[in-house]
């Protein structure tokens, strides 16, 4: 099983796995080749999009476009073009003037590796190709409207308002006390905007109901907010080899997270409150749902 794929272990993963390992061809063959020119940029886009990583953002769209009755391969420039957005935006974090991190994903940041300035422009083109791929979702058969509309939403989950707007946030709390309520609203343009966004671009791909993509944007939403507390709390016992970062930094950074605001049995049981609702949307929208139902759970429950 390849390292990307050892957070899906549970009952009822196997559909997920195999998708995500064709994921994986089809991202790989997306990206520039690293020897064309200009080749170490080609080469930093590649290592910074390329690591291990959970894939978690591509297989909610995947699974999405058949959670509402279509095939899922036909999702898969929609499922490319969010981990680009995905992969710029952990770049970005990275760079010294923002978390200024030595390591992501168990090894080190594409800014200590290609060096700054090849940092930012690898995220910068990593960002311009999601929108160069979005576009590839006609060639599978996905009506021109349905991708316009799945453009805007990639595009107002990646801007001012959400993405970026949720890492200003993050900047201007650190080394302050913010309290859940501003943590949520930043963990909810931070993280779950970009999870909403994947549900959405995933349920327009296969055809969804504007009923079915409002449900799967809410449910991104709360699904985002529970992973990033997740997340955190992970962050503050596990290790660099287990976790992909060192136990710790963000405590070290005084970063704003929700278990440093309310508390981490509070946050635990915020968290579980979230996951729990996440799935009851997912029953709502009936048995093709299941297979996100089965990754809703593996999130919930991964210890890395």
């Amino acid at each position: 099983m390849p390292a990307t794929a050892s957070w899906l272990e549970g009952e009822g993963c196997a559909p997920l796995v195999t998708r995500l390992r064709r994921f994986e061809r089809y991202f790989a063959s997306v990206l520039p080749p690293a020897d064309e020119s200009p080749a170490r940029l080609h080469a930093a886009m590649r290592y910074a999009a390329l690591g291990p990583g959970k894939r978690l953002r591509p297989l909610l769209v995947l699974t999405a476009c058949d959670a509402v009755g279509g095939p899922w391969m036909r999702a898969l420039p929609a499922a490319a073009a969010i981990e680009c957005v995905h992969a710029f935006s952990l770049v970005h974090d990275d760079l010294p003037s923002m978390a200024d991190a030595e390591y992501r994903r168990g090894r080190l940041t594409t800014h200590k590796k290609f060096g700054e300035a090849m940092g930012l422009l690898a995220g910068d083109a990593l960002l311009a190709l999601a929108f160069e791929e979005l576009p590839r979702l006609c060639a599978r058969g996905v009506p021109a409207r349905e991708v316009a509309r799945a453009v805007r939403v990639l595009g107002e989950a990646s801007g001012s308002r959400v993405l970026v707007g949720g890492q200003v946030l993050d900047l201007e709390g650190e080394g302050r006390r913010v309290n859940g309520t501003g943590v949520r609203e930043m963990h909810l343009r931070k993280t779950g905007g970009l999870v909403s966004a994947a549900l959405m671009m995933g349920g327009l791909a296969g055809g969804a109901t504007p009923g079915q993509v409002r449900s799967l944007a809410g449910m991104g939403l709360e699904l985002g907010l529970a992973f990033q507390i997740h997340d955190d709390l992970l962050n503050r016992a596990s290790s660099l080899a287990r976790l992909g970062k060192r136990a710790g930094t963000d405590e070290a950074r005084a970063k704003s997270t929700y278990p440093r605001a309310v508390g981490p049995e509070r946050a635990r049981a915020e968290a579980a409150r979230l996951f729990l609702s996440a799935l009851r949307g997912v029953e709502r929208l009936g048995p093709p749902a299941w297979n996100l139902g089965h990754l809703i759970i593996a999130v919930a429950e991964r210890d890395r």
